[in-house]
């Protein structure tokens, strides 16, 4: 047997739907980062090697490679992102990753879901496809900036 739910959600169309999960997703790690120090960002809490900054560059430099680099087929360089560099700073990856996350927006906005992509040597996709990879990616590092925060003050909550 089947719970009800007390609220489903529709979506006007499926481009609409795919982009609000991706923004939810986005936003849950940005309210995981916020309300730290750039200390405790850098700070690795539980057994595996990542922190919260390591886990927003990350997701920064991901959304400008998928969207920049493979849907829009702009140059991009691969690094190493969740390495930190002294200079790194909670402050400086936000701004990144909220001028990363508006690019990829508005790089969306511009192609059918059924395009292909442009960098068809990385990924032989569409942008359905980057859309829904990026869903994945970024609920997983929210989930891990989840366990991290909780590590870190014990807030709990996405």
């Amino acid at each position: 047997m089947v719970p009800e739910l007390d609220l489903i959600v529709f979506f006007p169309s499926e481009r609409d739907g795919l982009a609000d999960v991706l923004d939810q997703q986005r936003a849950a790690l940005v309210r995981k980062v916020t309300g730290v120090s750039s200390e405790q960002a850098r700070q690795v809490p539980t057994a595996s090697s990542l922190s919260l900054l390591s886990l927003l560059k990350h997701c920064a430099v991901w959304e400008v490679r998928w969207f920049q680099g493979v849907v829009a087929g702009e140059p991009f360089e691969l690094d190493d992102e969740f390495l930190l560099d002294p200079d790194d700073t909670l402050e400086l990856w936000l701004a990144r990753y909220e001028e990363a996350c508006e690019a990829s927006r508005r790089i969306a906005a511009s192609r059918e879901l059924d395009a292909p992509v442009a960098r068809r040597d990385i990924v032989d996709g569409n942008l359905r496809w980057v859309l829904l990879h990026l869903i994945e990616e970024t609920a997983r590092h929210a989930g891990h900036a989840d366990i991290l925060r909780e590590s870190l003050d014990g807030s709990r909550g996405m």
